[in-house]
Parts: C-alpha cells; sequence; structure tokens
C-alpha cells in the first residue's frame, strides 16, 4: 500500500473552483484600471452538511498584510466579492475557505432549540467554541468569552446559557473570532493596474523632422514641435504625440525617397535605421536637437496636458556601435558578414536585427533594459515597440516586468500587426495596449464580430486594444479612393469602437490616397523624406475630429472599450453601438458605412441599457451637429446622408 504524501492535507475539506477573474490559472496577471472595482467570483463547497466560511484576500505589492473581504453567497456554491484598485502597479488576490465549526454549532443549536430538544452537550461544544475564541480575542473580550464559557459548562445555568447561544453578541463573536482550523488557500492570483492613460488615449503621430514650416530649413526639430505641432494637437483634442525613432541614422545602404535602394546626397534615410558613429539608441540626432530640448519638448507636453510616446525599433543600421561592439548579438553568416533583414524576395540591406538567440543573450537583454531605463530617466512614460512579434516572447515579459518595478506607470504599446495568437501573447506578457485588425475590418459583421471577440471573451482581461485610420506604415485599401465620406467614417469608428485611438496625423487630415500600386502603403512615404505642413488648415475632417475628441472627454461612458453593447437595426450597412457609464452617461453611436449613398432604417435602442420604460420620451442629442430629437420607446427611424454627415453620436438625456 502506497504511503500517502505528506502535501497532502487530509483535514482540508472545503473545494475552491472556477475564480474568476483569472487568466490562464494565474500564469498572467489579469489588467484593471486605477479607479476600478473588481468582482472576484468562485465556486466554494465542501463535503456533509457543515456550514462554511469564505474570504477574498487582496494586497497591494507594498502592503504586508492581506486586506480581508468576506465572500457573500449568491446561489448554488457560488460565491462573490468586490475590491477597489487605487493605485498603479501589482496586487494580488486569492480566496479562502474552511469548514466554520461555529457557525455550524450555531446553526444547530437554533434548529435544535427550535424543536424543543435539550442541548446539554452542545452547550458543552459552545464552551470549547468560546474558549478557543478567547485565545484570539482582543483584551476587551477574552475575559467575557472566559465567563460565557464557564456559564455554558454550569447546569445550573442552563437556560441562561441557551439564550445567549442564540444572541446578537454570540453571533457576532462567531464571525469576529473565526476558527480558521484546516484552511484551504487557493494559489495567489496576479492583477497589474495601470494608471488611467493606459484606459484612454488619443494619439497623434507625426515625423518631427517634417515639423518645420520654413522653406529655407526643410529639415525640422524639437523645437518645430513644439512651436507647431503642440498647438495644433492641443487644438484637436489630442493627449499623446507620437513620434518615430529619433537617433542618428545609418549611411550605409541608406535607403532614399520612395525606398529607393539609391540615397541621393540631400535625402536624410529612414529613421529606422538606428545608429552611426554618432551613437545608437541612446543618442539624439543633431539635426532634431539636443538632449535638453528633447527634455523640454517632453515637459511642454506635460505643461499642455500631452503625453510624448517613443518608437522602441530594436534593430540597427550597419553604423550602430553595437555592430561593431557586440558583433555577437547579430547573426554572422559563413562569410564572416553581418546578416542583414530579409523578407524574401525583399531584402534591407540598411538594418541588421538583433539575433535573441546570441549566445551572450543575457548581455543583449541587460542593455535593451538600459535603454528603456534610460528614457525613463528622460522623462518618458509611454513606448510604442515596432514589431515585438519579432522579438523573443521571454525577453519582453522580462523587461517589461523589470522597468514597471521601477516605473510602474511605463505604458508599452505593441505594434504587431500579425497572427492573433502572437499578439495574444504579447498583450498577456504584459504589453499595456496592442494595435488591432480594425484597420481591415470594414464590414458590419466584421467590426461586431471583432469587437466581441475583444470585449466579451477572455481578451477582455488582457487586451487593450488601439484602433488606427491609418499609420505611417499602412495606408489601408479603404482609404485609397480618396473619398472624404471614409475618412470620416473610418476615424469617427476608432474613436468611438475603441477608447485607445490614434491615426498618422498630417496625412490623415489631409486625407493623402496615394498608394504604391497594389499595395497597402502610402506612395511618397514620409519615412523616405522630409514634408512640410500648414499646422494650421482646417477641413470637414478637422472639424469632425476636433468634435468627436471633446466628446470623448466630456462622456465618460467613451473612456472605455469593453462598455459596448451593438443595437439591432436591420440594414447591414448601418452600425449602431450604446455605451453606458455606471455614472449615468449613455453614448448611442451610429454610422453609414455606405460612403457613397444614403441609408436608414429603425434602430433598436435596449430600454435596459438607458433605464427608460417602452412609453417613455427621452432625447438623443447629437454632439457633433447639436441637433435634439426625441424618441420614444426601442424603435426610432434613422437616416444617414454620407455627403452631409455619416454618422450619428448621440448623447442620451432624460427630459
Amino acid at each position: 500500500m502506497n504511503q500517502i504524501s505528506e502535501s497532502i492535507q487530509g483535514q482540508q475539506r472545503v473545494i475552491i473552483e472556477h475564480i474568476t477573474p483569472q487568466l490562464e490559472g494565474g500564469r498572467f496577471a489579469v489588467k484593471a484600471f486605477v479607479g476600478d472595482t473588481i468582482k472576484v467570483e468562485a465556486d466554494v463547497f465542501l463535503d456533509g452538511h457543515d456550514l462554511l466560511a469564505t474570504n477574498l484576500l487582496y494586497k497591494f505589492s507594498k502592503d504586508k498584510d492581506w486586506t480581508i473581504v468576506p465572500l457573500t453567497f449568491v446561489g448554488n456554491d457560488h460565491y462573490e466579492a468586490y475590491f477597489n484598485v487605487k493605485e498603479n502597479g501589482l496586487y494580488t488576490y486569492t480566496i479562502e475557505a474552511w469548514v466554520d465549526h461555529s457557525a455550524s454549532w450555531e446553526h444547530e443549536m437554533e434548529m435544535k432549540i427550535k424543536d424543543g430538544q435539550h442541548v446539554n452537550v452542545e452547550l458543552l461544544v459552545g464552551a470549547n467554541i468560546l474558549e478557543k475564541m478567547a485565545i484570539i480575542a482582543s483584551k476587551e473580550d477574552k475575559a467575557e468569552l472566559k465567563s460565557y464559557a464557564k456559564l455554558f459548562r454550569d447546569p445550573k445555568n442552563y437556560d441562561e446559557a441557551v439564550a445567549f447561544s442564540s444572541s446578537e453578541k454570540m453571533h457576532q463573536w462567531i464571525h469576529q473570532y473565526p476558527d480558521k482550523q484546516y484552511v484551504s488557500i487557493h494559489k495567489e492570483l496576479k492583477l497589474w493596474v495601470d494608471r488611467e492613460k493606459a484606459a484612454f488615449s488619443s494619439w497623434y503621430s507625426m515625423f518631427p523632422r517634417s515639423a518645420s514650416t520654413e522653406r529655407k530649413r526643410l529639415h525640422g526639430n524639437f523645437k518645430d514641435v513644439e512651436e507647431n505641432v503642440l498647438p495644433r494637437m492641443k487644438s484637436l483634442g489630442f493627449d499623446v504625440l507620437y513620434i518615430p525613432p529619433i537617433h542618428p541614422i545609418g549611411m550605409q545602404f541608406r535607403k532614399g525617397k520612395n525606398n529607393s535602394t539609391t540615397c541621393q546626397e540631400d535625402e536624410p534615410g529612414v529613421p529606422y535605421g538606428i545608429g552611426s558613429e554618432e551613437g545608437g539608441h541612446t543618442a539624439i540626432h543633431a539635426e532634431l536637437g539636443t538632449l535638453d530640448d528633447l527634455k523640454h519638448l517632453i515637459a511642454t507636453c506635460k505643461s499642455m496636458d500631452i503625453e510624448l510616446a517613443m518608437d522602441l525599433a530594436i534593430q540597427c543600421s550597419p553604423d550602430h556601435p553595437w555592430a561593431k561592439e557586440h558583433p555577437e548579438w547579430f547573426k554572422i553568416r559563413p562569410d564572416g558578414t553581418i546578416q542583414y533583414a530579409e523578407n524574401p524576395p525583399k531584402k534591407y540591406q540598411d538594418i541588421y536585427p538583433i539575433n535573441f538567440e546570441s549566445e551572450n543573450w543575457q548581455g543583449l537583454w541587460q542593455e535593451l533594459k538600459n535603454v528603456i531605463i534610460t528614457w525613463a530617466e528622460w522623462g518618458v512614460r509611454i513606448i510604442r515597440v515596432d514589431n515585438p512579434h519579432t522579438k523573443a516572447f521571454g525577453f519582453w515579459e522580462w523587461v517589461i516586468a523589470e522597468v514597471q518595478t521601477v516605473y510602474p506607470d511605463m505604458i508599452f504599446l505593441a505594434e504587431a500587426f500579425t497572427k492573433p495568437r502572437v499578439m495574444e501573447q504579447l498583450a498577456k506578457l504584459g504589453y499595456t495596449q496592442s494595435y488591432t485588425y480594425y484597420t481591415w475590418r470594414n464590414t458590419k459583421a466584421d467590426l461586431i464580430g471583432y469587437m466581441n471577440e475583444l470585449t466579451k471573451t477572455d481578451q477582455a482581461m488582457y487586451m487593450r486594444p488601439n484602433f488606427w485610420s491609418n499609420t505611417h506604415d499602412i495606408l489601408p485599401y479603404s482609404l485609397q479612393g480618396g473619398l472624404e465620406p471614409m475618412f470620416l467614417i473610418r476615424y469617427f469608428m476608432a474613436a468611438t469602437l475603441s477608447s485607445n485611438y490614434g491615426i498618422f496625423g498630417p496625412f490623415y487630415e489631409s486625407m493623402i490616397h496615394e498608394a504604391n500600386p497594389g499595395k497597402e502603403e502610402y506612395k511618397n512615404s514620409e519615412k523616405y523624406e522630409i514634408r512640410q505642413w500648414d499646422w494650421t488648415f482646417e477641413n470637414k475632417l478637422t472639424h469632425i475630429i476636433r468634435m468627436t475628441n471633446q466628446a470623448r472627454k466630456e462622456n465618460s461612458a467613451l473612456q472605455r472599450t469593453n462598455n459596448i453593447t451593438f443595437c439591432e437595426i436591420e440594414n447591414d450597412n448601418i452600425l449602431a453601438y450604446i455605451k453606458t457609464h455606471w455614472n449615468g452617461n449613455r453614448i448611442l453611436s451610429i454610422v453609414n458605412l455606405d460612403a457613397y449613398n444614403s441609408q436608414g432604417g429603425y434602430v433598436r435602442v435596449p430600454l435596459n441599457l438607458i433605464g427608460k420604460r417602452p412609453d417613455e420620451e427621452y432625447i438623443v442629442h447629437d454632439l457633433l451637429t447639436g441637433a435634439k430629437y426625441f424618441w420614444t420607446g426601442e424603435f426610432n427611424p434613422i437616416e444617414l446622408n454620407p455627403q452631409l454627415m455619416p454618422m450619428h453620436l448621440f448623447r442620451i438625456e432624460d427630459l
């Protein structure tokens, strides 16, 4: 007969199962935001007829002791409890449960007394319970507990003892001084809590070298960004300025206009060809300014309630110092040369990819961490990571945790347009926000299906979508026709479906749509040349951007993503969705997906979400046009002409 393992606690009788939220059995942290209320649920049960007690335990990383919250019985062995998260950082939580012999005794006493049974033996059991309580009780209660234990043992005081056994004070002591013998404790689970910017942000992307308005000085700099770009961003309502790499650009195999392999003398090169004799990832391109200029830009952004997001591209030009100092961090070909980047048949001779299988991987990881920490010391708190899916998963899990241990307010955005499982893994490993497939979701069915995948499945616990209508790398086919209504539609949905969104600013505002034939990329892309823009121009699109961003800031329902519900309307060209907030804010967005023709129908408003009766009248106030309409009940008519305005942004208001 096999010996019973000492690791099996045979006296533990309570089972704890199906705790939510948790991600892959606690392998990864569930995500939340500062100020959130976390609902924890579990199935808890035991053998026999004894009663059980169960608590939620949680603590912040800096706390020594657990905060204890009793779970509430919901039914069918299901329990729930809530706790609020007030700090940015790591929380842990778990559930404990035990056979509550004291409560079981109390219940047994109640039943037997009602039945008229004599309970002298049960009183002796109660005396034992009181004496155990006295061991852990406060000074104020200790003497009284011992006194009542003595009372329970004295047959002369039977009636008084029976009366006290069902008293409020006895009931209070049972819950105040639990006997947690043989307690079952579930393993600890992790919850990462981010600051508000992780939940709600409006990104504006541009190249600082294109910030100048002076023809005689083509190359822009950080001071130009402060003078020209920030006021425009502030006016339009954006709060994150994302800039591509700002480091020295290599000379070897430098690319020219439209990705030409021949670079003219006056062409600036690609910012992603990082590194020269001037330095690498912690150096700054001289024509953009100095480190002091960058710090001044960061401070100016902060004074305008804007944050600067820098671009981490883990790759090097052949001129990068690492190529000479650490050739082991790259793939060396049989002829002794370093392997440049390829995606056959494409060749990128100006880029050396990093080899994460390097023998000196520890040194590589540490150096990359030092880059991020250096940026953090400059004042950077948002990092957009270029192509993270081509770097080792283990590295990301390590470096994000390392950085956020020191700077828990650091936000990482994963620019990974790749396979679904890979995108999901990066988010689980710690990425704060993620680029998405929104750029290529165009039909009603695709949009609803994708949003439900993001918000109604386990992805809601860890994937933070950031919707982009375009990027400096991507001009989607939907925009290549140059139709103003389509630019309005794609912008509006990005900004209202997701609480985090962005645009590649000047190109999108100007509705530039000329593409390289057969590709989803800009012709005359700003990656390869310097452009100059009128940073004061206005059009219908900029007006809608300004109004939409204002509505996002004024309406809390638009500041979250997972609170979305799609509304019924029997027209595949009309998308309608509602977002609500606990404070009563209710936003109904309706979009005509057809950029050519008017579309209409009857939208079904979920009255349970807006707190209205079927016969009750209410106002829908269009925050883009100012128009107000009086609606009643569930079904109400709408029609949208894309040439006038292809969408409604309704705030539902009471009469």
